[in-house]
């Protein structure tokens, strides 16, 4: 099975969303919260260049924000990188 890390908040919607599909799926996810170290999200923006939560790895690939995983799932093309 993929490592999965999700970058989040705990007010962020689309977070929520992001680890509902991993749910749905059965897939184990590791949620790092930005909140409580501004210096883990600022290297964090740094590395991928996005400014938003959540922001999504697999197998250490920068996937995107929630909107760019659910793309990834409408296409079919999440279920191969997940295994």
């Amino acid at each position: 099975m993929a490592k999965v890390q999700i970058y989040s908040k705990s007010y962020c919607p689309f977070c929520d969303r992001a680890k509902a599909l991993f749910k749905q799926k059965g897939v184990s996810y590791e949620e790092i919260s930005v909140e409580e170290d501004p210096n883990l999200y600022t290297t964090l923006k740094q590395r991928t260049g996005l400014m938003t939560v959540p922001q999504i790895f697999i197998n250490d690939e920068l996937i995107g924000g929630y909107t760019d995983l659910a793309s990834l799932d409408q296409k079919g093309l999440l279920d191969a990188k997940l295994k």
